[in-house]
């Protein structure tokens, strides 16, 4: 009996294994129209790629099948590399996504830390996500004279105990277990004190009644006919760090000799931010900020429809935050430092607008 089942096992695994991955995705799954955006966005990419590898030495995967795996790391919303990795072994559409053998063994998870530096490097995420945005220009999905701006913090990975004194001897903690740290009453502040576990971080507090953590700022420009990303930053966690990215984030975009309109919460309605907005080009749609004495958006601004219409429509720049945070498991970082989170932040964003596209495609299929 047991030899009859072993050899049914076998017979099953052979047939497996002259199939292929192709032949067990299902036609109409959603997957297949990412990938198809994704593919195109890679073949942009080419002459980057190149660059960053010689032409003789040992193999090594390949950048483009890092990018995928981060893609699928953020759509299915697998927390490490090494779960990535794990799981690659017997997923077998992820396994197709990467265009790999059902009997190809997974990558080893170093190969993500060892690639990292490079990728960093030739600023590929930035250029993957420029890419993204292309497809969707090409399409014509993106508006170019209305948008909306707004920030959001981002947890890092470090915790409280880890915000020590300036320039004082770290104590060893014991051995098997955290060190105890008793920080309370005392005063505590980003120019006296730092994380010895990451040191770019900032405690900061979005209001006074919400608690103060180690985090980054991250900040999205959204375009307002299909609610796309148009850039994307992540700064160190400040009182101005909103309006210092919007002001880079809408000089990226370039002179226009047509008027544009951009959209923004009370946080953006200061006097001198506004008088920028305006000289690089934009109306400030930004919601009035009555608790002040007086607001820099008067009735000249709020009187037109417009104003209304993106004061509807910005809102949906929390699409995307929410999405990060959650599926794509940003609300607590995995990386430490601004220049490793940076590029995740940007990635994450560049998936998010490949999900808008497959979705749009699609309507305009039917």
């Amino acid at each position: 009996m047991l030899l009859g089942m072993r050899g049914s096992s076998e017979r099953q695994l052979a047939m497996l294994s002259s199939l292929s991955p192709e032949d067990l995705i299902p036609s109409d799954h959603p997957i297949r129209r990412i990938r198809g955006i994704v593919d195109a966005v890679l073949g942009e990419l080419d002459g980057e790629f190149d660059a960053m590898y010689a032409r003789t030495g040992r193999p090594s995967v390949p950048p483009e099948t890092l990018l995928k795996a981060t893609i699928l790391m953020a759509l299915y919303s697998i927390r490490s590399e090494r779960a990535f990795c794990e799981r690659l072994n017997y997923d077998l559409l992820f396994k197709w996504f990467l265009d790999l053998a059902i009997d190809a063994k997974a990558f080893d998870a170093t190969t993500f830390t060892k690639n990292r530096q490079r990728l960093l490097e030739h600023e590929i995420a930035d250029c993957f996500f420029a890419a993204v945005v292309a497809q969707a220009k090409l399409r014509r999905y993106v508006s170019s004279e209305h948008f909306s701006v707004d920030g959001t913090l981002l947890e890092a990975w470090a915790s409280h105990k880890s915000f020590q004194p300036k320039n004082t001897p770290r104590r060893k903690p014991p051995k098997g277990r955290n060190d105890e740290v008793d920080y309370h009453g005392e005063r505590r502040s980003n120019e006296t004190h730092q994380s010895t576990t990451d040191p770019e971080a900032r405690l900061y507090r979005k209001s006074n009644a919400a608690p103060a953590k180690l985090c980054y700022a991250g900040h999205l420009l959204m375009e307002h006919r299909n609610a796309l990303l148009v850039d994307i930053e992540l700064t160190e966690a400040s009182g101005y760090a909103e309006r210092d990215a919007a002001r880079v984030m809408l000089g990226r975009l370039g002179p226009r000799k047509r008027r544009r309109t951009i959209a923004g919460d009370k946080a953006y309605d200061i006097a001198a931010f506004v008088a920028e907005t305006r000289e690089l080009g934009f109306t400030p749609h930004f919601a009035p900020n009555t608790t002040r004495n007086r607001s820099t958006i008067d009735a000249r601004t709020t009187r037109h429809t417009g104003h209304q219409i993106s004061q509807r429509i910005r809102k949906r720049i929390e699409e995307p935050f929410g999405w990060m945070k959650t599926i794509a498991g940003g609300r607590k970082l995995r990386y430490i430092g601004r220049q490793r989170n940076r590029a995740w932040f940007v990635m994450t964003g560049a998936v998010y607008n490949i999900l808008r596209i497959a979705a749009l495609d699609a309507i305009a299929a039917t």
